[in-house]
């Protein structure tokens, strides 16, 4: 739910009887002269009840068991009356009276006690809930009357038309410290509060102590009886059933604005409906065919920053395109309800036809269509069929909860047919997601998913994403080998290779959505079509041994993960510091677990399925010092070599798997416009809901850098040394270091990524910075006041300082990046709406406003030049700003002591 958007229940909805609690009785009972002949065994009080509706008793009274007091009288009783909620009125009051027995064997009669009367709505019109502490009148009778002289609780700020001359409301003065602690306690046991449980316990504590001083003081004088009413998963708000008049606003001798609600306010006009009928009627599409612009309109200029139609289309009317540039810009990224206005739709519709040649125009001429008219909804798919057929970003679009059309969204698939494999990669994880929105288990959508792992990657192509940090050169040529050989076994047989990447990947994004309970059906389904498609396919290459082997190649895959996090419970569980639990890491490889040494058969690796992993080698592997204790693992390779993950359990990775596959994603955008950042989008995979793997790369923090080192440059001449380059390095470890820091302070400003210090920004030997733990994203932060990007002083000192000619080129290097994903701003939004529904924590906290705050960031009001000044205004104001270099100096202090 978005901070926004208030969600309530209306009391003319709820059909369930009305339900309170009687608690308990607090205070001493008044002493009567009888006292002193009446045992407390036979001293028994019960509590009436009664409902009364504008003064007027409405039912008959109920009353509680007889409780007869050991310390303190407690009927923990629930009462239901005949009376619904939705027959309540806003003045329904509940008159509570105490009642005692002297003698119950004697049949004396009965004692009042005292009586309170409590209004069911408040002053705003909500229906009361949770704990209400109410003052009993001694010796007087419940008054329901419309101005009760036995008001329970203190009303503020009371407005004279809400209860009219209540003038014996319990004095303020009255209430002492006690009651406005008790109010507080009960929105905290309403969750209105936020619970911290150390400081809680200390307040519960303090609250304890100020009670007994209380009672000390005034001795329990006054009596209070303890109701609970029902609560509700949302706030309930007072409106009548089947509301047909209205009485009027009393006349107010001032001069006060007075609200009148119109109950007409959201309903359909039908004169606009019947309009929008006609002009969308069939008849009326024979005319729209031939419909032009006016001269006026034809004659209009488009605008640069906007859709570009194209120039057959030249002639389309200036309100039109500047409609198309408004959805362009603005991306409406949001739910069905807050599409273009009614004028706007009217004319998208009008000129329809005119549009069909211009691609760009068809997802925004979809929004449009009031698909429950199913006329209307039957031209819509006609028009789809004939349009210019959209590229694959504007197909995700098609695929987001926006769409519910099963046509439309066969359509967006169809669409997606046409992508490659590696761009189909780079998308996999969305649509994955996107299977949430579907309205069946079996859709088009995930059929193309299952059956898509079969490869159109040329023979003896390496795998897409296997870089030089995971692949030495080894490998890759042994790969090519090992492929030409499969690849014409393949061509034999007349069959085509498998993308067992693509596959492996499906898998996981598919096996960790069944922790999810909403949609475990869903992905439990896709997951059985995927392994009976995948058996029967293989099994028409190399018959059903092969098609079994390369189905358990995946599953091994799973068993590995599980071994692993029963090492990491042993390691946790060792008493003593980090290298008490590397011992035990490598006696567990060494000894029990010997079998993780050397596999009986090559495993893939999860991070890359087309690197085969042979075993673990013991004495590289050990475990980092952090809360959670990380495996840093080493793998030998099929092909001789090795690689290094990082396996943790405890902590949901699903975040940082998403924002790495963003900033892979953003390197493939930027490197397509020829500008290559350096960046590096290291191999992250959720293996479960709190568990997965990293790709280990070497490289150091900026804190031990600048600990050890004093400056990055130093740090870089030890690796890098060259007395005639600039700074004592050579010219191309300073450019990467500079390409590096643009990109990572452009995605990171794009993706609002929080929590950035000097311990989470990591520097490569080659120059290469790159950011890592992703915990907060889309503008939250744990720190106070954060800067829009992390640049610190010692960063701009690398470059030269604020003056020098690098440092205007790392600028440069941002602005040019910056207005790139710009253009990429459609592609990146539909990814990130693809995710809304995703479990991924601050997407789920608020979906609709976390796409907002994305959206945002791309400034598409703004055009490339005025991007430009703005950025580097960023950037000004990140280097210039004060307090989150206090805020580091913190940090380092906190990690010194830690």
């Amino acid at each position: 739910m978005s901070g926004n958007e208030l969600r309530f229940f209306l009391s003319c909805d709820i059909n369930l009887p009305v339900t309170f609690r009687i608690d308990r009785l607090e205070g001493n009972l008044p002493q009567s002269e009888s006292d002193s002949t009446v045992t407390s065994k036979t001293r028994e009080l019960y509590v009436e009840c009664a409902l009364y509706m504008d003064g007027a008793l409405f039912g008959l009274p109920t009353k509680t068991r007889l409780e007869t007091a050991a310390q303190q009288y407690c009927w923990n009783e629930f009462i239901t009356l005949n009376t619904k909620y939705r027959d309540l009125t806003a003045h329904a009051q509940l008159c509570l009276t105490a009642l005692q027995v002297w003698d119950v064997s004697c049949g004396s009669n009965d004692g009042l006690i005292g009586g309170a009367t409590v209004l069911l709505f408040n002053s705003k019109k909500q229906l009361k809930s949770g704990k209400q502490k109410l003052r009993l009148w001694p010796r007087k009778e419940a008054d329901g009357s419309f101005t009760t002289t036995t008001p329970g609780k203190v009303i503020p700020n009371l407005h004279s038309s809400d209860v009219l001359g209540c003038s014996h409301l319990v004095p303020r003065n009255e209430r002492g410290e006690l009651e406005r602690l008790e109010k507080m306690t009960n929105k905290y046991e309403r969750g209105q509060i936020q619970r911290i449980d150390w400081m809680d316990l200390l307040a519960f504590r303090a609250l304890d102590q100020i009670k007994e001083r209380e009672s000390s003081r005034n001795g329990n004088s006054h009596l209070s009886l303890v109701v609970d009413f029902c609560s509700l998963e949302h706030r309930v708000v007072f409106q009548e059933s089947d509301v047909k008049s209205f009485s009027a606003s009393p006349v107010s001798p001032t001069n006060e604005l007075v609200v009148v609600w119109d109950p007409e306010v959201g309903r359909v006009n039908p004169s606009e409906h019947k309009q929008l009928k006609l002009a969308r009627s069939l008849t009326r599409g024979i005319i729209d065919r031939d419909l032009k612009p006016s001269s006026n309109e034809r004659n209009a200029e488009l605008s640069g920053a906007g859709l570009k139609i194209s120039k057959d289309c030249n002639y389309l009317g200036s309100e039109l395109q500047s409609y198309l540039h408004t959805v362009n810009t603005e991306n409406t990224q949001v739910s069905s309800n807050m599409h273009a206005e009614r004028e706007e739709r009217q004319l998208l519709w009008k000129f329809r036809f005119s549009l069909m040649s211009e691609k760009r125009a068809l997802t925004k001429f979809l929004r449009c269509v009031e698909w429950s008219d199913v006329q209307e909804a039957k031209q819509a798919l006609d028009l789809m069929g004939k349009w210019e057929t959209i590229d694959v970003t504007d197909a995700l679009e098609l695929l987001s909860p926006v769409f519910e059309s099963e046509e439309v969204r066969a359509y967006a698939v169809s669409v997606l047919e046409r992508a490659d494999d590696d761009e189909l990669q780079c998308y996999l994880l969305q649509l994955v997601q996107a299977l949430r929105f579907e309205r069946s288990d079996k859709s088009r959508l995930a059929l193309f998913l299952v059956k898509r792992f079969k490869s159109e990657r040329p023979v003896g192509e390496i795998p897409s994403g296997s870089d030089d940090n995971f692949l030495d050169t080894t490998y890759k040529l042994k790969y090519n080998r090992e492929i030409m050989q499969v690849g014409r076994r393949q061509e034999d047989m007349g069959s085509s290779l498998y993308n067992i990447e693509l596959a492996s990947f499906l898998r996981w994004y598919v096996a960790v959505e069944l922790h999810d309970p909403a949609y475990a059906k869903r992905f439990y389904c896709t997951y059985e079509i995927f392994e009976d498609n995948m058996m029967k396919m293989a099994t028409s290459v190399n018959g059903d041994e092969n098609g079994f082997k390369l189905w358990q190649s995946l599953v091994r895959q799973t068993e590995l993960t599980a071994q692993l996090c029963s090492i990491m419970r042993d390691v946790t569980n060792v008493r003593g510091g980090t290298q008490k639990k590397i011992q035990k890491l490598r006696q567990l490889l060494s000894g029990l677990l010997s079998e993780l040494t050397y596999f009986e058969e090559p495993i893939r690796s999860p991070l890359a399925p087309g690197v085969l992993i042979t075993g673990i080698v013991p004495a590289e592997s050990s475990i980092f010092k952090s809360a959670l204790h990380p495996l840093r693992l080493t793998f030998r390779t099929a092909s001789g070599g090795i690689c290094k993950v990082i396996f943790k359990k405890g902590d949901d990775i699903r975040q940082d798997q998403l924002v790495v596959q963003m900033v892979s994603l953003m390197d493939r955008l930027l490197k397509l416009e020829n500008l290559d950042l350096h960046l590096t989008p290291y191999r992250v995979l959720a293996t479960g809901p709190d568990e997965g793997m990293l790709e280990f790369i070497p490289s150091s923090s900026l804190a031990q850098i600048l600990s050890e080192h004093r400056s990055i440059v130093t740090y870089l001449q030890k690796f890098h040394p060259d007395e005639d380059g600039p700074f004592g390095i050579t010219a191309t470890c300073l450019e990467t270091f500079i390409k590096s820091c643009a990109g990572y302070s452009v995605i990171t400003y794009i993706l609002g990524i929080g929590d950035r210090h000097l311990d989470n920004l990591l520097l490569r030997d080659d120059g290469r910075l790159f950011h890592v733990d992703f915990g907060f994203i889309l503008g939250r932060d744990p720190k106070p006041f954060p800067p829009p990007m992390k640049l610190c002083k010692e960063m701009v000192e690398a470059m030269g300082g604020a003056e020098s000619q690098y440092y205007t080129r790392f600028k440069s290097y941002c602005c040019e990046a910056y207005n790139i994903l710009r253009k990429s701003n459609n592609l990146i939004l539909n990814l990130f709406h693809l995710m809304a529904g995703s479990r991924i924590h601050d997407i789920a906290l608020d979906p609709e406003k976390s796409i907002l705050k994305l959206q945002e960031k791309f400034r598409l009001d703004l055009d490339d030049e005025e991007a430009v000044h703005f950025f580097q205004d960023l950037i000004n104001e990140s280097v210039s700003a004060l307090f989150p270099q206090m805020v580091e100096t913190i940090h380092r202090w906190a990690q010194y002591w830690r």
